[in-house]
């Protein structure tokens, strides 16, 4: 993207013309709660990676499907907690495998006065 600053945030105006809208419609979606974007300490509107792919997936859903904004905080939060159980998903994951490793080589955290961190095991040959 041009014009981008050198800590990696975008500013409204070349925003605008990149991706062909209004700078008062950007407005409207940080209003509305769609995005938010950072500030500088004169209160410029700076976008980041993350807000401009949350504007492309907005405008995609807007201008593509037809969807309202009303659809689009939906939409938007819907994402938002699919990203969430995915991360607790995961952790999950992590609390199964380490239980195994745990039974495997006989260690019981329950019961332990400490709760260590697992140590890398060797495999003794």
């Amino acid at each position: 993207m041009p014009r981008r600053r050198s800590d990696g945030y975008v500013m409204i105006s070349i925003i605008s013309e990149r991706y062909n809208i209004h700078p008062q419609t950007l407005r409207l979606y940080e209003r509305e709660g769609l995005i938010k974007p950072a500030r500088t300490a004169g209160n410029t509107r700076l976008y980041g990676l993350d807000e401009i792919k949350k504007l492309e997936m907005i405008l995609c859903l807007t201008r593509d499907l037809g969807v309202n904004l009303a659809g689009v905080e939906v939409v938007l939060q819907l994402a938002r907690m699919m990203h969430e159980a995915d991360v607790e998903f995961d952790r999950l994951l992590d609390f199964i495998r380490q239980t195994m490793l745990d039974r495997r080589h006989g260690i019981e955290r329950e019961n332990a006065l400490v709760k260590a961190a697992p140590r890398n095991l060797a495999k003794v040959k």
